[in-house]
């Protein structure tokens, strides 16, 4: 077993950032993988100009990697927002008009993993009502993933850092997934295990990979503390991607840590070559 026994990608959108956005595809393939993912890259615009898309997918395809998960429209993210389909008004309106170009955008390269960020807690709203407005959201997000044959995943947070989200626990993550499936009849709401969220959170995460795993769709992965590359922190990742393979998980683990001082091309030592080309 071990980190060979794995398939990982690469979050452009928290590595390579050092790196123009069309660059970053090619210097994840330099450093020897395979695959990426991305956060929606135009946080001001859910909708960006179609010559934006285009370079945006000639540089994935030129660089021969594969994106293998992509974010619907988030807001300001990284900064002050966690999402955007709990929050009425204008976000969710942007929310609405993202689901189609994202899911055709994913699509076009053969992504078939779309992640909706659930959001913050807004002052002065019911949260009954945030509740309702992100069901109806994400069963449209779900529809329009299934209409171009992608999973929906839906991520649990950490309190410490995104202290107004209030999705920031596995359970809870699981049971707004239930009511999106039971909502659509689809099946294609999934979890999206991020290790270090969870283990922020103090969650026992042994326990959270022998009871979710059956229903996760894609995992991420940081040290903790630090948020860095395994190695840095003291989670026993290696244990943990094992615990995942031994309990039936066969998908990708996104690599989402920060590379520190260091250029992200550094940041990959503790990963050996062979173990980052796709497969």
């Amino acid at each position: 077993m071990g980190y060979s026994d794995q398939r990982f990608n690469v979050n452009l959108s928290i590595l390579f950032t050092e790196l123009p956005l069309l660059e970053r595809p090619a210097a994840a393939a330099k450093a020897g993988f395979g695959a990426v993912e991305l956060w929606w890259p135009w946080v001001d615009a859910p909708t960006p100009e179609q010559s934006e898309l285009d370079a945006l997918k000639k540089a994935i395809e030129d660089a021969g990697v594969k994106l293998v998960g992509l974010n619907f429209y988030a807001g300001q993210l990284p900064g002050p927002d966690r999402g955007a389909l709990s929050v009425p008004g204008e976000e969710s309106e942007k929310f609405r008009a993202n689901l189609a170009v994202a899911a055709d955008f994913a699509e076009s390269l053969g992504c078939t993993a779309l992640n909706a960020l659930y959001g913050n807690r807004v002052d002065g709203v019911d949260p009954a009502v945030q509740d309702e407005l992100a069901l109806e959201n994400l069963v449209l997000a779900a529809r329009e993933a299934d209409r171009v044959g992608a999973t929906l995943l839906i991520e649990a947070l950490n309190a410490p850092e995104s202290p107004k989200c209030p999705i920031v626990s596995a359970p809870k993550a699981i049971e707004v997934i239930d009511k999106v499936n039971a909502a659509t009849g689809l099946g294609n709401a999934k979890f999206l295990m991020d290790l270090y969220h969870l283990s922020m959170n103090g969650e026992d995460l042994p326990s959270v990979i022998e009871r979710y795993t059956a229903k996760t769709g894609h995992v991420q992965i940081a040290d903790n503390p630090g948020r860095g590359a395994p190695g840095t922190g003291s989670l026993p990742i290696e244990a943990l991607l094992d615990q995942l393979r031994d309990t039936g998980y066969q998908g990708w683990i996104g690599l989402e840590y920060k590379a520190g001082d260091r250029p992200s091309a550094e940041a990959f030592d503790w990963l050996p070559a062979e173990a980052r080309a796709a497969r």
